[in-house]
């Protein structure tokens, strides 16, 4: 017959039952990335962030000077199958052919105005910039923003049936919050519509419009029938935000290198080379999506299928590993990807 263990034998077991629980606990408050799992990349964020903010360290980085930069389709949110921005301006055509009615028989407008999902994705990109120019040029910044604002409170998402500002990733927002607890301004560097991310960015990000960078097409100054200054969009461009942009973009409206860049794609390689060449501590990541059942896998890096929006090609995932830029992996370091997930 086994000895029945002492009242001090099982107080003692109650005893490590309670800290090994709270210290669980205290492990969740303290993590700042809690829906990251452990791994490289992971590790990477949290030791840049503890060296460059660290007085005692040589990486150190002045608060002045800590500047981190997202890219948004593909590394905030949601961008497959199409461009959330892209989505508004094809929903936006019935109100532009009604404006004017010629259109109607004109193509790009004709097919998009016949609903059909499958012509719709084999527009050509010129074709895609006729539309673009259409919907989102010809009136005035205050017109536009209320539109923008009406949109994106109303549409969903194909199929997640969910606001797009709910497909934000929430791996993501952890380091946006994460990055400014520790002193970093996080800005938008998207190759987006700079006034269309503008509108919801403070709301979804927590990144005041002044630090959204994007595409930005020439505004007009001018008056109304009642003398009332406007700005009115031009169908010119004044800054192409992606590629080289990106970089130029930076320099343009902040005025300052990154110690930090985030992206997904080629349109971000040069973003994240710039980054990454700077003096001192410098993080450049980008994003493979590689969970096909969680959100989508394409590339075509590491055999993923190809795609003509958010594209990762092998060549940009080479370089990634040779200039020592980490490689975010959906499917093994998320353990969440969206906030509504259980």
């Amino acid at each position: 017959m086994k000895p029945i263990p002492s009242f001090s034998a099982f107080a003692r077991l109650f005893a490590l039952g309670v800290l090994l629980v709270l210290g669980a606990q205290a492990y969740a408050q303290t993590d700042p990335l809690p829906s990251w799992n452990d791994g490289p990349a992971k590790q990477a964020i949290v030791e840049f962030v503890q060296a460059t903010t660290d007085q005692a360290s040589p990486k150190f980085v002045p608060p002045a000077e800590r500047i981190a930069t997202f890219d948004q389709d593909g590394t905030l949110w949601v961008s497959h199958p199409m461009y959330t921005q892209v989505m508004f301006c094809l929903e936006r055509v019935p109100a532009v052919v009604k404006a004017k009615p010629e259109l109607a028989k004109v193509e790009p407008f004709k097919t998009v105005l016949s609903g059909n999902r499958e012509a719709m994705a084999k527009l050509s990109m010129k074709d895609l910039e006729k539309i673009l120019a259409a919907t989102l040029t010809g009136i005035t910044v205050d017109e536009f923003n209320a539109e923008v604002k009406k949109w994106i409170a109303e549409a969903r998402d194909h199929r997640w049936k969910r606001p797009y500002t709910e497909l934000t990733y929430l791996p993501m927002q952890e380091v946006l919050k994460y990055l400014r607890a520790n002193g970093y301004k996080t800005y938008i560097v998207t190759g987006g519509g700079q006034d269309f991310v503008r509108v919801y960015s403070e709301q979804v990000y927590g990144i005041p419009p002044e630090q959204v960078v994007g595409t930005a097409g020439v505004t007009k100054y001018g008056y109304g029938k009642e003398g009332k200054p406007f700005l009115i969009k031009e169908p010119r461009l004044l800054l192409n935000d992606d590629f080289a942009g990106k970089p130029e973009g930076i320099h343009l409206m902040i005025g300052r290198r990154p110690y930090a860049a985030f992206g997904n794609s080629t349109g971000d390689r040069q973003m994240l080379e710039y980054t990454k060449t700077g003096d001192g501590a410098r993080l450049s990541m980008i994003v493979l999506h590689d969970d096909a059942e969680r959100e989508y896998a394409y590339g075509p890096a590491q055999g993923l299928p190809d795609t003509r929006v958010g594209t990762f090609t092998q060549a940009l995932y080479d370089e990634a590993k040779q200039q020592g830029w980490f490689v975010i992996s959906m499917k093994n370091d998320w353990k969440r990807i969206f906030a509504f997930e259980q």
